[in-house]
């Protein structure tokens, strides 16, 4: 199935993952920084990066969503998707949570913040594998004409034909 919410015929959503991902998995990782070190700066930082990687990620749930309702009813892959938005936006809030219970003191988190993100983290993980699941094994968001061989996306060439691949009976 090839995705709805396309910039220069790349799927938008793989796109705009990257940026709440690295944000949220990073202020994760000054978390334990700060743990090891006390450093107030870094707890600081972490904050922001949760803060921004929460707007991040509404942003980038938006043609996640576009696709996710292009999705033939009934399929595995529509069940798979409602599952991955649906921890994502857990994922989502679990981390608007640490970020207010961070908003007064964000130099000096407290213990609870610090395990909403964990709690945040582990989610994000396994629905990343389902996002793995739906874009490898399932197809969703890639070109259906898609092969080794494929033109770039912005030239109006006709997809050759995959040699890998036999010809219709």
């Amino acid at each position: 199935m090839e995705s709805k919410a396309k910039i220069l015929g790349h799927a938008l959503h793989p796109m705009l993952i990257v940026f709440p991902l690295g944000l949220l998995v990073t202020s994760f990782l000054f978390d334990v920084i700060y743990l090891v070190t006390g450093s107030e700066a870094i707890a600081r930082t972490a904050f922001h990066m949760i803060g921004a990687g929460i707007i991040a990620g509404a942003i980038a749930s938006l043609p996640g969503w576009i696709d996710w309702f292009a999705i033939p009813r009934g399929t595995r892959a529509k069940r798979v998707g409602i599952v991955h938005g649906l921890a994502n936006t857990i994922l989502l809030v679990l981390f608007a949570i640490s970020w207010w219970l961070r908003r007064e003191t964000p130099q000096v988190p407290g213990s609870d913040a610090i395990v909403f993100s964990l709690l945040a983290i582990l989610v994000g993980s396994f629905s990343a594998w389902l996002g793995g699941e739906l874009v490898e094994r399932l197809g969703v968001g890639v070109d259906h004409n898609a092969n080794l061989n494929a033109p770039s996306s912005l030239s109006h060439s006709q997809i050759p034909d995959d040699p890998s691949t036999p010809p219709p009976a």
